[in-house]
């Protein structure tokens, strides 16, 4: 990647933030309820970078979704540690792809758990995929005018002659 003068990139400082030091499969086993738990800022971010089409000025938005995720496993430790840890540990170790098919009976205590202790109910199936209008208070950016280009070669005029293809139509099936 070339980046010229002109571009502004963040401090080091801006960029550091406390990691989810979490393996992957303790991330499959809380993924359903850390989605749910922290939807609107990861809503947000997503939204800044779709809207932004930059990354460096959604970092603020990406500090939350981390910060985020933080107070949810913390939550999940405190209130509901032993159910996520067993449900984390057959996610690992009963399939080579991490299955959940195999650990619906601790899936479904640690649903409990979380429903009862941390009021985080597991998202109906689909849920993730459905259309919805997310609400944000950062404003719109502004959008950029379009490109003006004073040499740009000019159009045909309209009275001008058009003969025919030299070798006929390339869609001749189309025209009958």
């Amino acid at each position: 990647m070339v980046v010229t003068m002109d571009v502004k990139l963040p401090e080091e400082s801006e960029l550091t933030v406390p990691e989810v030091n979490i393996s992957g499969p303790t991330l499959i086993a809380a993924s359903f309820h850390l989605g749910k738990y922290c939807e609107h800022a990861n809503n947000e971010f997503m939204l800044c970078r779709l809207e932004e089409n930059d990354a460096r000025k959604c970092i603020n938005e990406g500090k939350a979704v981390t910060a985020c995720t933080m107070e949810f496993f913390r939550k999940v430790k405190k209130a509901c540690f032993n159910e996520f840890n067993q449900y984390a540990h057959c996610v690992e170790k009963s399939s080579g792809d991490f299955s959940l098919t195999h650990c619906r009976k601790t899936q479904g205590v640690m649903d409990k758990c979380m429903l009862d202790k941390l009021n985080i109910e597991r998202p109906a199936f689909g849920y993730f995929c459905e259309a919805r209008v997310h609400d944000t208070k950062r404003p719109k950016p502004l959008e950029e005018p379009k490109a003006v280009y004073p040499d740009a070669t000019p159009a045909l005029p309209e009275d001008v002659e058009k003969k025919p293809a030299r070798f006929g139509n390339r869609f001749y099936w189309m025209t009958e």
